[in-house]
């Protein structure tokens, strides 16, 4: 896939109006209610000409987000963690690797070791 899963994208499947605050909500893992709640009340409370126009701009300058992007909803929450703090992901990554690797040396380790039933299931499967 040739689009960057870090980049902003306007989320045109769960817009309203534009889909800058989908995206907003899609890019930050923020549910998009509280984003559209916040760009009311930012909006009402003294923001009024410079949020619409942030609006507008980002509408016209974004680009909509490709279809198939993520490939499930674990896969989003991945690349939004990714977009929050690459770092911490990358930590949880290793941490996963790690936990991975343990396990499949306790399995070498098991299958490998003088364990008579083992030989004797393996012989029985032959």
């Amino acid at each position: 896939m040739s689009a960057s899963r870090t980049n902003f994208y306007l989320d045109k499947q769960n817009a309203k109006w534009k889909g800058v605050c989908s995206g907003i909500a899609d890019y930050t893992g923020v549910d998009v209610t509280w984003v559209r709640v916040g760009a009311v009340l930012l909006t009402l409370l003294g923001g009024f000409p410079w949020t619409l126009i942030a609006y507008v701009a980002t509408a016209w300058v974004a680009n909509p987000r490709p279809y198939g992007l993520y490939n499930d909803p674990e896969d989003a929450k991945f690349w939004q963690g990714v977009r929050q703090s690459p770092a911490r992901t990358t930590r949880d990554v290793r941490s996963k690797f790690r936990d991975i690797d343990r396990r499949l040396a306790d399995v070498e380790l098991y299958y490998t070791s003088r364990n008579t039933s083992l030989a004797n299931e393996i012989d029985s499967l032959r």
